[in-house]
């Protein structure tokens, strides 16, 4: 075997001597590293860059790349792929790189976790094809992105780690049972040819598990060190390396100071608290990644002559029309045709009650049909759905730096090269200034290095926040900034913006003088128009047949003949005075008097018990609304809100922003409309409900799904308990070392027990974090 020549992982021996790679990123990252340039490098492996790779059922012919692609509204074409072969860092470098010399090409973007890659480029410039071929033409593997293939790597690193740790906890047992007998042997009753005998049966089996378990530290200890740095994993590996060598050595010279038992059993702590890290860290994860493949369901498709075929969802297009079946998974995003149904949408918004949907209600793609058959018109697919948004958001958060993610990998990044010069400095210590043998020096040495690894300090940060966003993801909040969870724990002051925040933004029509027969005329004009009041008109009378004939005058109402529905003002009607508490439309006819048909848009069903809560726990609420004062004082009395402002505009929001930002105080603003994104950007830290347009979930650091105020205190007590735990894994970690370095440079501590002390830490560590992931904390 021998060790890559850039990142240091084990592989194949090469037959002739030369330097071996462990992928091709690896082998370009050298080659350039060194001054060769692509091209070079394109002719010395004999490479065209222009080649096109084929299928993995090498009969399919190679892959068209256009045929996947998507033109966004600013005109750059987006194709997201899954990039097989990818190893390290370096992989990331070198395919990002091939990509942005291309022509064209405005973003390459390659996330090392989903092995996702983006690409956008200006159609007009490039082609796909085209673009990738340098790509594959070092021999990367591109594929279209396919959700059931997430994940599959990092289960794989995952079974590495748990065969590693059984190797080592059966290898650990068995030493120590003979680690034992020499202990109870020390008073005389044991010769040296059997403590010989047992220390050569020790080694028989623990010299092989440690060259089999330390593998995972070892590469990442040599890939830190090739770089020109330290992490943790290099004084595990020292400590480990030097415990075995010097018991190797001593057995071979008959010896007392072999230590098999120390080296062994620390590896199979320190793979115990690894494994619990890569499990803690992939929850996130494997929630995004269950709710992407909920989207993979066949999709039903209704072909124009009346006939069905079952598709895969990326083979739908657009407008398409599509069947969905009582108890069937959805496969698509869509608008409802025809059907009435309920809709368990828990696995994305956290609600456990079905939502009812009839003809014009959204659905989307992961979510259960379970009342009856519908019939949809197809908006998104693919890439475009929300279950591929909410992975994007996870992906974007994840490559993010949080502010204490950052301490603590400066404090783990200096803290190492101070572990080394420790250890060096007990072994001088004590071979210099005592008579103590330099076996016994070197083991105290190894104690320092085995105690003092930062391994808890480093997942004190990282465990905390994999976990917090995994339970906010189960409850269907979706955090896009990397910093959203601190700045959430720093709130005091909370401003809601007031319809579709507060409210449903679903006006519903109050009862009121007018006949049936003038709800009936109404409703049937309303029905050519989208606007939210005229909606709300046809709901109330769903059997309402459309009207022919009805034209739409923007911002004034619909006419149909002389019949006109719309405004008080467009209709020349008297002011009320600001009286209305809600929005109104008239219905005004030749020769009768006009009718009146009043809305209200009522508070979201728990906003009055969230707002009472939030006050409770002593955040300062107020409304900021640009609906007239009348509407907003009637909802802010209705909870409990006292002080609010109506009729603000988007510079008002702004302006109130600063003043409350002036004072000294963390605002967390919540809103959903056009006129809330300029308050959303400003704000210390922002939430904007899934049903905000583009532009507002766009500004907003947190979005949240469902029709309930509930995650806003979700994300609120998360965040604080999050912040709790850091500062408590920081003291646990830092307290840790305070009180067992000394005791380690004393010689008062064993490697084996430095092994378990320090792998007890990690696990405290992780453990502290875990409570956080289940129980009611709000």
């Amino acid at each position: 075997m021998a060790l890559c020549a850039h990142c240091g992982t084990e592989v194949a021996a090469t037959s002739s001597g030369g330097d071996a790679f462990c992928c091709r990123g690896c082998r370009a990252a050298y080659g350039l590293i060194r001054g060769m340039g692509l091209d070079q490098y394109y002719r010395r492996r004999s490479i065209d860059p222009t080649q096109r790779p084929l299928r993995p059922d090498e009969d399919a012919g190679p892959i068209d790349y256009a045929s996947y692609g998507r033109v966004d509204e600013d005109g750059l074409a987006t194709l997201h792929l899954m990039v097989e072969g990818m190893h390290c860092a370096a992989c990331v470098w070198l395919i990002e790189s091939l990509l942005a010399k291309q022509p064209g090409v405005v973003q390459a973007r390659l996330n090392m976790t989903t092995r996702r890659l983006v690409v956008r480029w200006r159609p007009g410039d490039n082609d796909a094809n085209t673009i990738l071929g340098p790509v594959i033409g070092i021999g990367y593997l591109l594929q279209p992105y396919d959700a059931s293939r997430l994940g599959r790597e990092s289960d794989q690193a995952e079974k590495e780690l748990l065969r590693a740790m059984a190797v080592a906890g059966f290898a650990a047992g068995n030493v120590m049972l003979f680690s034992v007998s020499i202990w109870a042997g020390e008073s005389g009753s044991m010769d040296w040819v059997t403590r010989s005998l047992f220390h050569w049966i020790s080694a028989l089996i623990a010299l092989p598990a440690v060259v089999y378990c330390i593998r995972p530290f070892f590469r990442s200890a040599l890939t830190a060190l090739r770089a020109g740095r330290s992490n943790m994993d290099v004084p595990i590996t020292i400590g480990v390396t030097l415990a075995s060598a010097m018991s190797l050595w001593e057995t071979i010279r008959g010896g007392p100071h072999a230590y098999f038992d120390a080296a062994v059993s620390l590896l199979f702590f320190l793979l115990i608290g690894r494994y619990l890290d890569s499990r803690a860290r992939g929850r996130a994860r494997a929630s995004a990644e269950h709710l992407l493949s909920l989207g993979a369901a066949a999709v039903t498709i209704l072909e124009p002559d009346g006939s069905r075929r079952l598709s895969p969802p990326e083979q739908v297009g657009l407008d398409m029309t599509v069947m969905v079946a009582m108890g069937e998974r959805i496969g698509i995003d869509g608008m409802v045709i025809s059907g009435c149904s309920e809709i368990d949408s828990s696995l994305i918004t956290g609600e456990s009650i079905p939502a009812p949907v009839a003809p014009g209600s959204p659905v989307f793609a992961g979510t259960l049909n379970l009342a009856a058959p519908l019939r949809l018109r197809v908006t998104a697919v693919g890439e475009s759905t929300l279950l591929a948004e909410i992975v994007r958001m996870m992906e974007v958060a994840e490559q993010g730096r949080a502010r204490y993610v950052a301490v603590a990998d400066r404090v783990a990044r200096y803290y190492a090269p101070v572990v080394h010069l420790m250890g060096a400095l007990t072994f001088l210590g004590w071979e210099i200034f005592t008579n103590t043998p330099w076996q016994q020096a070197l083991l105290y040495a190894v104690s320092v290095l085995i105690i003092t690894c930062p391994c808890a300090l480093a997942l004190a940060v990282p465990v905390v926040q994999v976990v917090a966003s995994g339970r906010l993801l189960r409850q269907g909040i979706l955090v896009k900034s990397a910093t959203a969870q601190e700045r959430l724990a720093a709130v005091d002051r909370i401003v809601f913006d007031k319809t579709g925040t507060l409210t449903a933004g679903r006006p519903e029509l109050l009862p009121g003088t007018w006949a049936p027969e003038d709800l009936r005329l109404a409703a049937s004009i309303a029905a050519a128009s989208k606007h939210p009041v005229a909606r709300a008109l046809v709901r109330a009378l769903p059997g309402a047949a459309a009207a022919e004939g009805v034209e739409e005058i923007p911002g004034r109402g619909l006419t149909l003949g002389d019949i006109r529905l719309g405004s008080r003002r467009w209709l020349g009607l008297p002011d009320d005075g600001g009286e209305a508490l809600g929005p109104e439309l008239f219905l005004a006819r030749p020769d009768a008097p006009p009718v009146r048909f009043a809305f209200a848009d009522p508070p979201r069903d728990d906003a009055g018990e969230v707002i009472a809560l939030l006050k409770r726990r002593g955040y300062h609420i107020e409304l900021l609304s640009g609906d007239r004062p009348a509407s907003v004082g009637a909802v802010a009395h209705a909870l409990g809100i006292e002080d609010w402002r109506g009729g603000c505009t988007p510079q008002d929001k702004c302006v109130r922003l600063e003043e409350m930002a002036a004072a000294g105080h963390k605002v967390l603003m919540i809103g959903d409309g056009l006129n809330d994104a300029p308050a959303l950007a400003l704000a210390h830290v922002s939430m904007s409900p899934s049903s905000a347009v583009d532009i507002s979930q766009t500004a907003a650091d947190v979005v949240f799904q469902g029709h309930r105020l509930a995650p806003v205190a979700e994300a609120l007590a998360v965040s604080r308990k999050a912040g709790t735990l850091v500062m408590q894994n920081f003291v646990l970690a830092l307290g840790y070392n305070l009180f067992t370095i000394p005791l380690a440079v004393a010689g008062m501590v064993t490697p084996l027990i430095a092994a378990i002390s320090m792998s007890t830490s990690s696990v405290i560590v992780i453990t502290n974090a875990l409570r956080l992931s289940r129980g009611r904390i709000w």
